[in-house]
Formats: C-alpha cells, structure tokens, sequence
C-alpha cells in the first residue's frame, strides 16, 4: 500500500473538486494505473499459487504463513537500500528495469514449481520470490514519486484513491481468480501467468509515460556521498517530524488488520466451507482487498477534503476493531463479511494521501516513499510470522491470533488518533466531530 502524508499547507487553498472523468483525462495517468492492474493481479496470482504450493507440501500454517510473510520483509531492505535509485535515475527507467527483471525470476519459479513434488524446491522458490519482492520497493518508489508530477492540486488525491481502488481491484481479481486458476492450472500456470503481467506493465509505462530526468539531479542541494549517509539522511527526513512520524505510524496499523490474509490457507482449511481449499482461500484474500475497494471509492467521493482527517482515527480504530469479531469463530459468510468491513475501514489510509508529497523535497520523494512504505511492509512479514507461528500450537487456533491482533491494533489505533487530534489543535485545524 502507498503511503503519503498529508500536509496542513494542501489544506489551506480550496482548489476546484477533482472528478473521476478529470483524472483519467491524463493519459500518462492511464497507462500507470492500467499498468498497475495488470501488476498486481499477477502478484496476486502468485501469492496465492505460492500459499496453496507451500501448505500442500507441508500442511504448516506457520510455512504458509511464512510464505507470505517472504513477500513483504524484503520491503525493508529494499526501502532502506534501493528505494533512493527513484530520486538518482530517471524513475520511468527503474519502473521498466524492474519489472523485466522481474518477469525473468518469475519465469524462472514457474519453471521450477513443475518439479515441486517434495519440499526439495520449496527454499529455491522462496529465494526467488524473495528476490522479486525486493525489486518492488525501488518499483513502488519511482511509481509514487512520479505520480505527483502527473497529478496536481485535489487531483493527486483522487488520484491516490483511484490508484487505491486499482490496488484493490486488482488483489479481488487476483486472489479470487487465483484460487480457481490455481486449482486449473496448478501453481505453474499461475506463475507464468504471473510473468505476463511483468511484460505488459513493463510495455504500458515504457510507451505511455513520459521521460523525465532524474529529479536529483535536479535538486540544488547536494545528496549525502555515501549510501550508507543516504539512508541516514532519508530516515531521518521521514521520522525526525512528529506529524510525519505520526502519519506513517498511521499507515503501518495495516500490520494488524493484514493478519487475516497471512493466515488464508488455515483459516479456509477451518471454515468447513464445502468450496475446494483453493477457492476457499481466495476468497478469504479478496474480502479484505473488496472492502477496501469500496470504502476508498466512497471516501474520496463523499467526504469533503476538510472532512477527511476528521474519519481518520476512527476509520483506523474501526479497521482493527472490527477483527476481535474472530474470537466467536465465525462461519464462512460472517468472516467473509467481518473482512471486507475491515477492509472498507482501511480507506483512512487515504486521509494521509494528500501530501508526503507537500512536505518532502521532489528529489527525495523516491526514498521518502521507499522508507515509509518498506517500514510498513517489513512489520506486516515480521507480524504475520509470528501469528503464523501461534496459530499452530494450542491454545492458540487461526481465529483467535487474528482477534488478539485486531485488539492490539485498536489500543495503538486510538493513541495514534489523540497525538493527531492533538496535532490538529496546535496548528488550528481543530477536526470537527465525525458524522
């Protein structure tokens, strides 16, 4: 998920209301966010081919777990390392590198998961998509940078929206879809399919996005020399303001409501659904992603842009809370529905989409970006292995780690909504209450 942070000075002009139809006149906009789709349904595809090879091989809720968990931990080494590549190079250029690489590993474990029969592969397939994750930071980076320079004024943050419910589309499509393709075409097929998508992403951003130069290159200041003083330097930027710190803690909640999706496989595997463990598993993927699918396309239509911080600590809350519902063990039909409300509570991801952008230089965005959302991602890998890891030793069972970190979230949730309040306060934007 990308993160930007809003900034007190996007608030103060009143520009004209951004429309869909204003949005999707931008061509350059187009060709990112069809390419997004395409992206991310791929991924999804071989999230859920990945989750189902691993637990079929070894039945372990905390392998499955770890399987997923390997999709999101190299965010932080990539964010840390690589995300800075987004500010030294033209970012249409590391978009394409990085997806033709990683159509090369991908073909590469579609290959190999012809031959996982035993738990022999398994570790290869998991380096490998260790490796292709790693990629998507430095990818993620130049995307969300860019973005700002395609879009202006009220039209980023619709634009953010749309680019959230593209997100979220393509997971619905993929995890549900992945499920049934998975079931067809085995993990193999999925994978391959998988690689498709890398080409034609690569395709739609090298013909349908503009070249820019490099914005550090623009920049006046210079850059610290070393990598190691450029990670100090980014971290820094992102975490020594307390408004920053405090948005992107905000955005990092998704470790406890992300839970769910980490733990698919043996929540399905319990539900007793009557559907194929495939199909079952897909589905408990895509309730989350749909709920949050609709919830951003209502929250950036319906809620005026003043309105919006005020929804943010309660739309947060109520993303964690509504999860503890998992300690009755609910059927099918109610975790399908307790997930996409969740879901749709995480669209206050969207109040802190109106500027990072605003309050980080153009030629540090990439790395701004990487950091927050490298953060983000590592923290939901490292969580989800340890629920993984609870899940399958009594008293413990799936549902009830996924109620005890719903709570946790809730309890950090509401602290996280007074500091902003109290944020608001100081610098006269006192949010008026939530209704």
């Amino acid at each position: 998920m990308d993160i930007a942070v809003v900034s007190t000075a996007a608030n103060a002009a009143a520009p004209e209301r951004a429309t869909f139809r204003s949005v999707f006149a931008v061509g350059e906009f187009r060709s990112l966010w069809t390419a997004q789709v395409l992206s991310v349904v791929g991924d999804q595809l071989a999230r859920v081919a990945m989750t189902v090879l691993v637990y079929d091989q070894t039945r372990s809720a905390f392998w499955a777990a770890v399987t997923y968990a390997v999709t999101l931990v190299p965010w932080l080494l990539g964010g840390l390392a690589l995300s800075g590549l987004a500010d030294r190079l033209p970012r249409r250029g590391v978009m394409v590198a990085c997806d033709l690489a990683r159509m090369v590993l991908v073909t590469a474990m579609a290959l190999l998961s012809l031959r996982a029969t035993g738990t022999g592969v398994l570790p290869l397939l998991v380096v490998l998509l260790f490796a292709v994750t790693l990629l998507d930071s430095p990818f993620k980076a130049a995307r969300s940078a860019m973005l700002p320079d395609i879009l202006a004024g009220d039209r980023y943050v619709l634009g953010v929206a749309v680019s959230q419910t593209a997100l979220q589309i393509g997971m619905v499509a993929g995890f549900a879809l992945g499920g049934v393709i998975v079931t067809v075409l085995h993990a193999s097929g999925a994978l391959f399919l998988d690689a498709a998508t890398f080409a034609g992403s690569a395709i739609l951003v090298r013909a349908g996005v503009r070249a820019r130069p490099a914005a550090a290159g623009t920049a006046g200041d210079a850059a610290p020399a070393s990598r190691l003083g450029q990670m100090k330097a980014g971290v820094h930027l992102v975490f020594g303001r307390p408004v920053l710190r405090t948005l992107v803690l905000f955005g990092w909640l998704v470790t406890f409501y992300v839970v769910p999706m980490g733990l698919a496989a043996p929540v399905a595997a319990r539900l007793h659904s009557g559907l194929p463990a495939a199909v079952a598993t897909g589905l408990v993927f895509a309730a989350g992603p749909f709920g949050t699918m609709i919830g951003a396309i209502a929250f950036s239509r319906f809620v005026s842009p003043d309105r919006r911080q005020t929804w943010l600590g309660p739309l947060a809350v109520g993303a964690c809370a509504v999860l503890v519902l998992f300690a009755f063990h609910p059927g099918i039909v109610g975790c399908l529905v307790i997930l996409a409300v969740s879901g749709a509570c995480a669209a206050y991801q969207l109040a802190a989409n109106s500027a990072f952008v605003a309050a980080v230089p153009p030629e540090r965005r990439g790395q701004a970006f990487g950091l927050a959302n490298g953060g983000m991602q590592a923290f939901q890998g490292l969580w989800i292995v340890l629920a993984g890891a609870l899940a399958g030793h009594p008293p413990f069972s799936p549902a009830l780690v996924i109620a005890v970190s719903g709570g946790i979230g809730t309890a950090l949730a509401a602290a996280l909504a007074r500091d902003r309040r109290r944020q608001l306060e100081q610098v006269g934007q006192e949010p008026r209450p939530a209704g």
